[in-house]
């Protein structure tokens, strides 16, 4: 089995669970986080860890209410398609922020391991981009507060 399957069902888990135990368990130590507003990449499992722990606060809702739901009435988070190859994968996301509908991607690569070494987020249309900057934003600030 490629090790991109395991590490996308403990991902999957781990959003459902919302990573009760951290993010140490599918983190690498030296991973790199791709924020959609950063002109740089974050280095480092503590700060990619603290950015996912924003977003989940972030984009609301819980991807297994809906595994395989194009649309979703309560705008719940959710992925909506995937490809997995190798030790890559991608996959569609869609969430309400308010009155905002978010569509985006996840880019996933992780090592032989199974540890995600690369996350990349993707996001459309602008005024998501705008309104996940500004959550975000607001987000970290609180957490860090």
């Amino acid at each position: 089995m490629e090790p991109i399957h395991a590490t996308m069902t403990r991902w999957k888990d781990g959003i459902r669970a919302g990573f009760p135990d951290g993010y140490d368990a599918v983190l690498h130590e030296d991973c790199e986080f791709f924020s959609p507003v950063l002109f740089k990449p974050l280095k480092g499992r503590d700060l990619t860890a603290m950015y996912l722990a924003a977003a989940g606060n972030v984009l609301p809702g819980d991807e297994s209410k809906t595994p395989s739901a194009s649309s979703d009435p309560d705008g719940k988070f959710r992925y909506t398609k995937e490809v997995l190859d190798g030790n890559h994968a991608v996959l569609e996301f869609e969430t309400m922020v308010g009155d905002v509908s978010v569509n985006g991607v996840d880019i996933i690569t992780c090592d032989d391991d199974g540890m995600i070494t690369e996350f990349k987020v993707m996001i459309r249309p602008q005024r998501a981009v705008e309104t996940v900057r500004e959550g975000m934003a607001a987000m970290l600030e609180q957490m860090n507060g």
